[in-house]
């Protein structure tokens, strides 16, 4: 804060926060040491909105506490936060993108939610402090994973496993999209997501340890590893996938839908767009390739998080989130929102009408149950980095792979690029 002006802009931001917040930090939602309102920051659709304002309702039938859900921009939310707890002005509940480290001291230990054996919340994707503290629970889990044009499937009569334990290599993936695309005239093999998280799916399919950190903070590489993310940037041949994805920012989605396309890598969210808006061909999630691990990059839809905003209101925003973790109250929320669940044995029908999105869900549970635990990894390390005050700020690695693509720089000078700004800025 060095300059007037940023000073003034952050002044405004907070000013404008504390008429939004309401009742954050203890104002008219507290009445004599009792709390009889929650307020409650979060950026979603308008969809999903409505599940958390259902659960909402019936905490307040049961409690008498209301909880207020104030709905902000997604690229706004983490940045009010930020200024929030500068002004000691924090909501009582939020589903955070990800943690920031100037808030992390300020939370709510959410552990006996967590270690409660009725929830049945799966710990593989929880990430405790040293001392054992819990920040965050996620909303719900994403996972990254392979569809395809049905149609053209069809047309060419080719078949392709929909079940985890029935899945392709890379290699025998390939070789049916060839024949696909040959019958069919379709131009590419695959569009890829131009992201970290896609790339990770990938290296971790194909048994490398991409990027785990050590003890040291280190992110030590191998020649495995190089090889496979050579064997990435080889399927970029304007052939087998389209250069401009990774290199220039074309649009993967719209590709996809153009129809030209035989398979799209991305992940579950995709489900309920596609269903909505894709009406000139037939599509379906396929199992993803295990070269040889079964694997996916698992990630956190959201991250609810409790404020001790005073001793009173921070048993109470524990006791909301508890509530919304009961394994009813949390089934009917995932139903509502058509989230993937953080918690097993939940009896969940989705609601959609598109069969294909329904079989795409139940795909999804299958690939995370399969899923080898390196899948979490960069979930859980990025919510620790958070909790031990560091930033990764701007991932280098989409940039990067796309110079690799390029042929400017090999695959072990991308590593390397990636591994050093990792380490000098979370190691």
């Amino acid at each position: 804060m060095k300059s007037s002006k940023r000073m003034l802009a952050l002044a405004g931001g907070i000013a404008a926060l504390a008429l939004l917040s309401g009742c954050a930090s203890g104002g008219s939602g507290s009445n004599g040491g009792k709390v009889d309102q929650l307020t409650f920051w979060l950026s979603t659709s308008t969809a999903q909105e409505k599940g958390y304002q259902n659960l909402a309702d019936s905490y307040e039938k049961e409690s008498g506490v209301s909880v207020k859900i104030v709905n902000l921009p997604y690229d706004g939310l983490q940045t009010k936060l930020r200024e929030s707890a500068q002004a000691n002005s924090l909501p009582d509940v939020v589903r955070a993108a990800g943690i920031d480290p100037i808030w992390t001291g300020k939370t709510v230990d959410l552990a006996s939610i967590v270690d409660d054996d009725a929830n049945k919340i799966d710990q593989d994707i929880i990430a405790k402090d040293k001392d054992g503290k819990i920040t965050s629970i996620p909303s719900d889990v994403t996972a990254a994973g392979l569809f395809v044009n049905k149609s053209l499937f069809d047309k060419a009569g080719v078949s392709y496993p929909t079940d985890p334990s029935k899945a392709w290599t890379w290699d025998e993936f390939l070789q049916k999209a060839d024949q696909v695309k040959e019958k069919t005239g379709a131009k590419y093999d695959l569009v890829f997501d131009s992201s970290p998280s896609r790339l990770r799916a990938y290296m971790f399919t194909k048994g490398t340890d991409f990027m785990q950190q050590e003890e040291d903070g280190s992110f030590p590489t191998d020649s495995k590893t190089v090889k496979a993310l050579q064997d990435f940037a080889d399927m970029n041949d304007d052939k087998t996938m389209p250069k401009s994805v990774w290199t220039s920012g074309q649009d993967p989605n719209a590709l996809f839908k153009s129809g030209q396309v035989v398979a799209y890598f991305s992940g579950v969210w995709q489900s309920s767009d596609f269903a909505s808006n894709i009406t000139d061909f037939d599509w379906a999630s396929a199992a993803t390739p295990a070269d040889p691990t079964h694997a996916t990059e698992i990630n956190y839809g959201g991250n609810i998080v409790g404020f001790e905003n005073s001793d009173t209101r921070g048993a109470a925003a524990k006791k909301f989130i508890a509530y919304m973790y009961d394994p009813t109250n949390y089934a009917k929320l995932v139903t509502t929102n058509g989230f993937l669940p953080v918690e097993s044995g939940l009896d969940i029908t989705y609601p959609f009408e598109s069969q294909a999105a329904k079989d795409s869900f139940a795909l999804y549970q299958k690939e995370i149950e399969a899923a080898a635990p390196i899948s979490s990894s960069y979930a859980k390390e990025s919510a620790r980095w958070g909790v031990e005050g560091k930033e990764l700020g701007t991932d280098p690695t989409t940039a990067e792979v796309g110079k690799l693509i390029n042929g400017q720089q090999s695959a072990k000078q991308t590593l390397e690029t990636i591994t050093k700004y990792y380490e000098d800025h979370v190691g």
